[in-house]
């Protein structure tokens, strides 16, 4: 017989029925007729009610007991390589959330700013040695490594949005080249997940509007990643800095002009009050995401169902990130437009082009880079990769079949608001 699921064996001459949560015990007399030669069985004397009680109680004590879980809870130190404020250490903080609240307690991310441990551009080196867990920054930031990383961060803008490089990743080969830049090539001690969908980036900000490709020559502008050798090649004197560095150096004149990210994380970081001239639509970053890193040996010995929580992790974080920056980068760009004299101009069309003529020649450049095996033949094997999703993906997407398919967002926008200015 069973209790709510308990199971319960007592002799049935004991028991009748059972109602209103008991069991309901038959009296002496009506168990004459049936073997009475061994009292403590046949009648429920005090030993037998006893013996009846302690199991009822064993059978309360494993319904009362909550689950205990299979092991200690899992805690790991997970970096950030941004300043505290900035919104990109906000959504390293939502993707914290989320592997948290997944686990059940059975794994803890502990988020920590850019330079509690280590500086934003040793994260890599740190968790690959076991110095933290894991952390959150982008591949740009390993460039110096090998430039091929960068093709996971500042790729080249054949891609259309940074979906679009995200797609690749998980569903075009992206991932297996990605291990084996870091697994088998440069031999880090880590795991890695793109997350976040980051839209092009400003040109940036300067002092004065840019107008023509030419102003670029000689400017002292701070980029990361293939964007770096993308200004290098337009005649810009590159410098690299982390976020939190960036708007010191251009007050002080170290810096003529700079670019970071995004309305968000600049107006945090101040960037309104040391220039006025906003300069979005750029080639130099068009697509960028996140890179989620974990110690490979910290990683490995988790459990798979943790493992499964820190990849959707990932998934679920980059969604809402989506929709998140939606609103904050739309919000913030009209308050600095609005509230803080901030000149927001577009890139002129032959600056762009100028861009574009030049990432023609760094891509050569560096395919043809000869010198070792890890250098031009695997950022040519990536390069190709991503060709070749762009051009089937981006056809549907800028073909004449999404066109068709599509009815024109810009039409129905122009409609509804340009009236309204």
């Amino acid at each position: 017989m069973t209790q709510d699921g308990v199971a319960v064996s007592l002799p049935s001459r004991y028991l009748e029925r059972w109602s209103n949560g008991a069991w309901h015990f038959k009296s002496c007399a009506s168990q004459q007729g049936e073997d009475m030669s061994n009292t403590e069985t046949s009648v429920p004397g005090r030993r037998g009610l006893l013996k009846v009680a302690a199991i009822g109680a064993a059978g309360t004590a494993v319904l009362a007991t909550p689950n205990v879980s299979r092991a200690q809870t899992v805690t790991l130190r997970f970096q950030s390589t941004w300043p505290q404020r900035d919104i990109f250490h906000e959504f390293a903080q939502d993707y914290v959330n989320r592997v948290n609240a997944m686990a059940g307690g059975r794994l803890r991310l502990e988020l920590l700013a850019a330079g509690a441990v280590v500086g934003a551009f040793q994260l890599l080196d740190a968790v690959s040695a076991g110095t933290l867990d894991g952390g959150h920054g982008v591949c740009a930031y390993w460039f110096g490594k090998n430039k091929a990383f960068s093709l996971f961060g500042t790729a080249p803008p054949w891609f259309g949005d940074a979906n679009q490089m995200l797609g690749w990743f998980y569903q075009g080969g992206g991932e297996a080249l990605y291990r084996e830049l870091t697994q088998d090539v440069l031999k880090v001690n880590t795991v890695g997940f793109l997350s976040g969908p980051i839209p092009t980036q400003p040109l940036g900000w300067f002092k004065t509007p840019i107008e023509r490709a030419d102003q670029i020559r000689g400017l002292k502008y701070r980029t990361v990643g293939l964007a770096a050798d993308v200004m290098n090649e337009m005649g810009a004197a590159v410098v690299s800095l982390p976020g939190g560095e960036i708007v010191p150096a251009l007050e002080r004149g170290v810096i003529d002009g700079a670019e970071f990210s995004n309305p968000s994380s600049d107006r945090v970081l101040g960037f309104p009050d040391v220039a006025k001239t906003y300069m979005i639509q750029s080639y130099h970053q068009r697509v960028e995401s996140f890179e989620i890193l974990f110690n490979k040996t910290r990683y490995d010995s988790l459990p798979d169902e943790l493992k499964a929580v820190i990849r959707h992790g990932a998934e679920s974080a980059s969604a809402e990130m989506s929709w998140k920056l939606q609103d904050r980068f739309s919000r913030d760009l009209q308050a600095m437009a609005q509230q803080q004299g901030v000149n927001v101009r577009p890139t002129p069309r032959p600056v762009l082009d100028a861009q574009l003529q030049a990432w023609d020649r760094v891509i050569a450049r560096l395919e043809a880079d000869n010198s070792s095996p890890v250098n031009g033949p695997l950022f040519k094997k990536i390069c190709d990769s991503q060709r070749d999703w762009c051009r089937r993906v981006g056809n549907f997407f800028l073909g004449n079949f999404f066109l068709r398919y599509e009815a024109s967002p810009v039409i129905s926008y122009n409609h509804f608001f340009a009236r309204q200015g």
